[in-house]
């Protein structure tokens, strides 16, 4: 089976935010401990594995550039070269998280627009993109499900992911879908009350590398690359 690799943010696993949001997932992406998750009031009732299934399988992140398989001529050890290169010409920022609705799911998001946020996601799809090796016809085929725009298939070619550059909204994935609204809401609350504390200004200081070794087994941490640049990301790479 093929690897598949992800250019994540994760906080710090000396951070509270690391450690209380992968307790609710139920998963340790650093390590690949299970965890146990929190009794949070008011959430009585439901099947919490099953509403955090799948972000539990990717861990706790915001994606950056979305999963890839390697391009056939490259390899793991250029890709980590490349990243630690990529960080060196970033300095950090911070911006406020909050949960919230994103459609159907519930996630941390940063309230408005973070133009620094904006500029690194689209340096880290435009830097790494050679390391990507084409999607199969089954990926352009589930993708594609979504009834993309025109310009959102032709960036999934381009890129591997439809919801790149202008379509990229950060986020930091709590739970799956959930469908019912009135438990949707139910569960908001249980997260906003429970995650008040890290519901504050936040410093993105690094990106990881994460690393999937088939389709059927989770996302754990392979590497983690601290910012240390002295000038701002570009926003000047080609689209």
């Amino acid at each position: 089976m093929t690897a598949r690799y992800g250019i994540y943010f994760a906080p710090g696993t000396d951070t509270s935010l690391w450690w209380k949001a992968s307790a609710w997932l139920g998963r340790d992406a650093e390590s690949g401990q299970t965890l146990d998750r929190p009794v949070l009031p008011g959430l009585g009732g439901l099947d919490l594995d099953a509403i955090t299934a799948d972000p539990r399988g990717y861990g706790f992140h915001a994606t950056l550039k979305a999963p890839f398989e390697l391009a056939a001529e490259r390899t793991e050890v250029e890709l980590l070269e490349e990243t630690r290169v990529l960080s060196q010409r970033t300095v950090p920022f911070s911006a406020h998280i909050a949960p919230s609705a994103l459609g159907p799911f519930l996630a941390f998001q940063i309230p408005g627009v973070s133009s620094e946020m904006q500029a690194l996601h689209a340096l880290c799809v435009c830097a790494l993109n050679g390391f990507r090796a084409p999607l199969t016809e089954f990926d352009l085929a589930r993708r594609r499900k979504a009834k993309l725009t025109p310009e959102q298939d032709a960036r999934l070619v381009a890129w591997g992911y439809p919801y790149v550059y202008e379509d990229f909204r950060f986020h930091m994935t709590l739970t799956g879908r959930i469908a019912d609204e009135a438990v949707r809401t139910r569960v908001l609350s249980a997260l906003q009350n429970h995650f008040a504390p890290e519901t504050r200004l936040t410093t993105f200081d690094s990106i990881a590398v994460f690393k999937q070794p088939d389709r059927s087994s989770p996302f754990t941490i392979l590497a983690r690359f601290d910012f240390i640049g002295d000038t701002t990301v570009a926003t000047s790479q080609a689209r």
